[in-house]
């Protein structure tokens, strides 16, 4: 079952930049997810923790359809969540839809 919750419009998440959502968590705790636009105008929704150090990746640099991690430069694909070799590690990818000019997130 989807959820779909309004972010923000398009034009208010920067190319290539990013823009922080805060999810409530079950246990009362909250996580962050970023959403990400790209060059080329996609977005798309990931985890906002590097799987290695938890560095926040809505301050890294976004290049094709990566993001560049702040702390160490480890790159996270925004296609899958995937860290690229040699590096391993994942994080979560959610959906992401753009309607009449604003950004829908399915938490």
């Amino acid at each position: 079952m989807s959820s779909w919750v309004k972010v923000a419009p398009f034009e208010d998440i920067p190319r290539l930049g990013a823009r922080v959502v805060r999810r409530t968590k079950p246990d009362g705790g909250f996580d962050e997810i970023g959403i990400f636009r790209t060059e080329d105008d996609r977005i798309f929704a990931i985890n906002n923790q590097c799987p290695h150090k938890k560095g926040p990746l809505s301050q890294g640099i976004v290049y094709g359809d990566k993001i560049a991690c702040p702390l160490h430069g480890w790159k996270i694909s925004l296609v899958d969540g995937k860290a690229e070799e040699p590096d391993e590690g994942e994080v979560a990818c959610f959906k992401v839809k753009v309607v009449e000019g604003i950004v829908y997130l399915d938490v």
